[in-house]
């Protein structure tokens, strides 16, 4: 933003950053350059309220949503693009959701993800990308499970971690919800309590990660937390976020009635109410002058959201890329490798005394390819994540390109019937079945934002007419689809086409496409062969090509356990205005009460076999240790496995065992591979007296293929 007439105040400020001057002097000689005016205009969007919700009723984010911007001093602002799977601006690269990435366990593979969203939100104009989702989903139903990477905190942490490190050569990273955001249809209305304990070793330790790693922003959630909305909670954005973890950025509201007191907020620590001038540009002028809120209240935030702005601009960025690279050929590419890497094999039992996969196009002359989601391009939500690829490859499309020499047969009917008589005609059968943006996903109901309460937070309507009269006249902000699932299982209609579609061909291949668990019991037996395929992207239907075919190897590992029955799991009631979480989710609840996962974390099988022997582990200081192991390749098919590192103490009330690393490697037939995991101590840690304490004196660590494997090389440490 350099003017005609020589660089601006901020390009100069940056300038000075780069020869030797601190970020606080510069900071401070920003702040003391603007108008009162000036400085309230930072802390909230650069929109009107209603001129704001007509564009998004137009479409959301089809562009930058800027808040902050300061022509005058050449302050860029905050601009902002949504995430996580891809960028939501333009027609952006749709990589698979979070869930499926995490599901590589790979962090890598991410950060060059990262890298991709980053060029490509660069490309359109944005600098601010709303992406990191970390929240943990206490339990599978929760409609924003597919944002997210995982039920457990290292492998939230060490992804949303990787995540920023792909997008900051080229835009500042914001990491949410901030806090305990695991529930859709009431995000709105419910207070979530919790213990002190149950939140630092649970459901925060992510956060604390992204912030370690230098994460640019931290966003609320809309949530209230032990009594307090989380966008005004002085105990998260202030005790915690900054006195305990030392955060610096920004901290910035969902979008929409992030809080409901303008005071409270600033008070609070909130710098930057999202994404138009709603509550504060209403309220803010009158406080301070009723002297209900103080000016260094409003310097404070304003503080912060400059510096960051100037460290960001100051440091090693990329240069700036071609708008080419939107959706260009080498990020297809890259979508296509992660979800081929994501797609996780639970079954793939023997028929006619061999594996059922991978299949041989040399000896399979059709397949019956049956079900709704065959041809249906189905990548995820339709809400604020949504990305608008030109194209998506479906299933069809891609097994027609993968096996051009086969005859792929089409049955997309809900018509049991139908699926067995085409099953019964063809050599091989795949059956398509799961979810869709109407069964799971983010959820802006008439009765979620337009409720009374809410209402209440928007400023007058220009005309002057009753706001709570609009109804359903928020456009894109209103909708019934999504939400969180009302059921773990499939359809009724699915589960009949699968066993009618087994029962006339034994050579069946069932592929899931889903975010969080699914229950399967009730047929999974009768099935040889069992992927979940995810809501994998622009390049889904090419990768899942690549995989059924052996092109490479199935090599996914579970980001969750899957329970026998609900049973199993916490209490949900997705209507709930109070719910009591604690520290007992996913397989950590499984092992505390003795029931065994249909499938545990880290559980996938791969074309080959592997061993994992002589762990050898030493502590590198009261956090960190270094594992390494010999990862063979026993097998006849090159592959990849997935070392995974646990620890398990015996201690009252803490769980059993816990992940504290992990690392991929790719190991060639009869080769054997050196593989070095870094692991955590933090998980055997307990919150005591507002302070970690080792759980145990000693702790057995287990390098494992997933979470309770028998076969895993173990050593003990000594943990005091």
């Amino acid at each position: 933003m350099t003017s005609t007439n020589g660089p601006t105040t901020f390009e100069t400020a940056v300038q000075r950053l780069g020869s030797g001057s601190t970020l606080a002097r510069e900071t401070e000689a920003l702040l003391q350059e603007l108008t009162p005016e000036e400085r309230l205009w930072l802390l909230d969007g650069d929109t009107d309220f209603w001129t704001g919700m007509a564009e998004m009723a137009q479409g959301y984010n089809l562009k930058p949503i800027v808040m902050g911007q300061i022509d005058r001093l050449g302050i860029p602002g905050l601009r902002f693009s949504d995430g996580p799977r891809g960028v939501v601006m333009g027609r952006s690269t749709a990589f698979p959701v979070s869930m499926a990435r995490g599901a590589t366990w790979d962090v890598e593979l991410e950060e060059r993800v990262g890298l991709a969203i980053g060029r490509e939100m660069r490309a359109q104009g944005a600098n601010f990308f709303g992406g990191v989702c970390i929240n943990l989903p206490r339990h599978p139903a929760w409609g924003r499970a597919q944002e997210t990477y995982s039920e457990d905190p290292i492998l939230l942490g060490a992804f949303g971690a990787a995540l920023v490190r792909g997008i900051r050569p080229n835009a500042m990273a914001v990491a949410k919800h901030y806090a305990l955001n695991s529930m859709e249809n009431a995000r709105f209305t419910v207070d979530v309590q919790i213990d002190d304990a149950a939140l630092h070793e649970v459901f925060l330790p992510h956060f604390r990660q992204v912030v370690e790693e230098g994460v640019h922003g931290i966003m609320t959630s809309y949530n209230s937390v032990n009594g307090e909305w989380a966008g005004q909670n002085e105990v998260l954005l202030e005790d915690i976020l900054r006195v305990e973890w030392g955060f610096t950025g920004i901290t910035v509201t969902d979008f929409v009635s992030g809080f409901r007191d303008t005071v409270k907020s600033l008070r609070a620590g909130l710098d930057v109410e999202a994404p138009v001038r709603q509550q504060r540009a209403q309220h803010l002028p009158k406080a301070l002058a009723d002297g209900a809120i103080t000016w260094d209240l409003v310097d404070r935030a304003a503080r912060r959201v400059l510096s960051t702005q100037l460290a960001f601009h100051a440091s090693d960025l990329e240069e700036a890329p071609p708008a080419s690279i939107v959706f260009s050929a080498q990020h297809r590419k890259l979508a296509r490798e992660v979800a081929g890497t994501s797609m996780v094999l639970l079954q793939n039992e023997p028929v006619d005394h061999a594996p059922l996969l991978p299949l041989d196009p040399s000896t399979t002359g059709s397949i019956a390819l049956i079900g709704r989601l065959a041809d249906l391009p189905n990548i995820g939500d339709d809400g604020s994540s949504s990305v608008h690829s030109p194209e998506i490859i479906t299933a069809l499309r891609g097994l027609s390109e993968t096996l051009p020499t086969v005859d792929i047969r089409p049955m997309l009917e809900d018509d049991a019937t139908a699926a067995a008589r085409a099953a019964a005609e063809s050599d091989i059968a795949i059956v398509m079945v799961g979810y869709t943006a109407e069964d799971e996903g983010e959820y802006i109901g008439g009765d979620a934002m337009m409720s009374p309460e809410l209402l209440k937070l928007w400023p007058p309507l220009p005309d002057g007419g009753d706001v709570s009269q609009i109804g359903g006249g928020a456009g894109a902000m209103t909708g019934n689809a999504g939400g969180d699932r009302a059921s773990l299982r499939l359809r009724p209609v699915d589960e009949e086409i699968i066993r009618s579609t087994v029962a006339a061909n034994p050579r069946t291949i069932v592929v899931i496409v889903t975010a969080g668990a699914v229950i399967t019991e009730s047929w999974r037996h009768e099935v040889p062969a069992l992927l979940i395929g995810w809501y994998s992207g622009t390049e889904g239907g090419r990768a899942l090509g690549d995989v059924l075919t052996g092109k490479i190897d199935a090599s996914g590992r579970l980001p969750y356990s899957i329970p026998v029955t609900e049973a199993h799991l916490p209490f949900f009631d997705r209507d709930a205005t109070s719910i009591t979480y604690d520290r007992w989710v996913g397989q950590r609840l499984l092992d505390r009460d003795g029931h065994a996962a249909a499938f545990p974390l880290g559980f996938g099988l791969s074309y080959t076999s592997f061993t994992i022997d002589g762990l050898d582990v030493v502590r590198r200081d009261e956090e960190l240790i270094e594992a390494s192991v010999v990862v063979k390749n026993t097998g006849s098919f090159s592959g990849r496995h997935v070392v995974q590192l646990y620890g398990v103490v015996d201690a009252d009330d803490f769980p059993h065992r816990v992940l504290l690393g992990f690392a991929p490697v790719t190991v060639a037939v009869g080769e054997a591979a050196t593989v070095t995991v870094r692991g955590s101590l933090r998980p055997l840690q307990r919150w005591v007296d507002g302070a970690f304490r080792p759980a145990g004196e000693v702790a057995t660590i287990e390098a494992a293929a997933w979470s309770g494997d028998p076969d895993a090389a173990t050593a003990n440490l000594r943990l005091i």
